[in-house]
């Protein structure tokens, strides 16, 4: 099967498209026919090598794969699944590891979900890493209520123009921090204020109940905002500085009031389920900023790590049965 690789931690163009063999299901597991899968921020941070102190347990050396989420359909049943059928629409997000652009994943299937009904798979592609992060930053970690205040930091980017669509549905009164250009974007989202990061300091934003960073830098100047009871969910890091920023994050969650959530996503079937429902109703729309075929991986990261872009960068792959 055809899938991305790298043989080297560096740059967007170190990412190939190769072959491996077409995995085969086990026991309690399922083979998904990959449609389309789409570029997440943490994919670029471990293809450059930038967390490999943090991941060493787990490097299986080159070459390596890229890819967290994906949408596609059931290709192969392993012993004793029964949730699903050959040929269900699924989505999913691969626990712990990198894989999905790939023309076919192996995934347990208490880690899939049916997508929306009427969301075609590209589009479909774009929400299960980002969509589950959101769900779980805002309503399990955070505990959002209805009437409180929350800041978005990065509202136009995967996680946060999730988020700021989340924050409207439950309720809250959003405040996203974007890029100029992108302002009338997280406004069209549900945002009651969208502000450019740029010329924005965090002193003039005022108080939030909760902040939601998927920024990384800076994190003591926002955590500042907190009310006495806030909450501040992180769900990213300054890669330039691991080691200090990962210590941040510990000290913080561990001392004194307003402390920092940080979580790493496993999304189980129900959660996959909730993001659904969501979707279905209308809460949670996805949006693809761009397409690119699975050849094109380096192009992909390239544009993400670039920077700019409202939404989310989705490769399709045509999958077959080589």
């Amino acid at each position: 099967m055809r899938v991305a690789l790298y043989d080297q931690y560096g740059g967007p163009g170190v990412l190939y498209e190769g072959t491996l063999p077409k995995p085969v299901p086990r026991a309690g597991e399922v083979l998904v026919r990959v449609h389309a899968a789409s570029v997440n921020g943490g994919e670029l941070t471990a293809r450059a090598g930038k967390v490999r102190l943090v991941t060493a347990l787990m490097d299986r050396g080159f070459p390596k794969r890229t890819g967290t989420d994906f949408a596609g359909d059931v290709a192969a049943l392993g012993a004793g699944v029964s949730r699903f059928r050959i040929g269900d629409v699924v989505w999913g997000v691969l626990a712990r590891a990198f894989g999905s652009m790939a023309e076919f994943v192996v995934v347990p299937a208490d880690q899939l979900a049916r997508t929306p009904v009427g969301l075609d798979l590209v589009r479909a592609a774009a929400l299960p890493a980002v969509g589950t992060t959101a769900i779980t930053a805002l309503r399990d970690k955070a505990r959002i209520r209805e009437g409180e205040r929350l800041l978005v930091r990065g509202g136009a980017g995967g996680v946060g123009s999730v988020a700021v669509q989340l924050g409207r549905a439950y309720g809250a009164h959003v405040t996203a921090l974007a890029g100029a250009r992108h302002l009338d974007f997280v406004r069209d989202l549900g945002a009651d204020e969208a502000r450019d990061y740029s010329t924005t300091a965090p002193r003039d934003l005022g108080r939030f109940d909760v902040v939601l960073d998927t920024v990384g830098t800076g994190m003591a100047d926002y955590r500042r905002l907190l009310t006495p009871t806030g909450r501040m969910v992180s769900i990213a890091f300054d890669s330039s500085r691991v080691l200090r920023s990962l210590g941040y994050l510990v000290a913080s969650t561990a001392f004194g009031p307003r402390r920092v959530r940080f979580f790493s996503g496993n999304p189980r079937h129900d959660l996959l389920a909730e993001l659904a429902r969501l979707t279905e109703s209308g809460a949670i729309r996805p949006v693809v900023a761009r397409t690119y075929p699975l050849a094109e991986i380096a192009h992909a990261h390239r544009a993400l790590q670039a920077g700019g872009i409202g939404g989310k960068l989705v490769i399709t792959v045509a999958g077959s049965a080589n």
